[in-house]
């Protein structure tokens, strides 16, 4: 059997990727997610919606490796962390049955 060989220099080195953000790029705005998954993929929908509206409709599909997925969690969580040390808590609304009636149902007595 032969045995492994070391790493040279250049294979420790993570390699850099160059990502090019299209000009024409347009930003949607989502106020929601659904959040799915296969044994190879997950599958993250993010919506819109307004208030006290009964519709919204997804403006972006997100399908991932469940390893990419886990991946983007730890840099959400790292992200967040980070957000939190520089302006405080991010403090979420007192969570009834549903947290999506928080945002679009009717406001509550002491809540508005």
């Amino acid at each position: 059997m032969s045995e492994p060989v070391p790493p040279t220099p250049e294979q420790n080195e993570p390699k850099r990727i160059t990502v090019e953000m299209p000009r024409d790029l347009k930003a949607v705005y989502a106020n929601m997610a659904f959040i799915s998954h296969t044994p190879a993929e997950v599958i993250l929908d993010f919506a819109q919606a307004l208030p006290r509206t009964p519709r919204g409709s997804v403006v972006s599909r997100v399908v991932m490796s469940p390893v990419h997925a886990k991946i983007l969690q730890m840099a959400l969580a790292q992200t967040i962390t980070n957000y939190e040390r520089q302006y405080g808590e991010i403090r979420i609304p007192h969570q009834r049955p549903n947290l999506a009636d928080d945002f679009f149902g009717t406001p509550q007595e002491g809540n508005e």
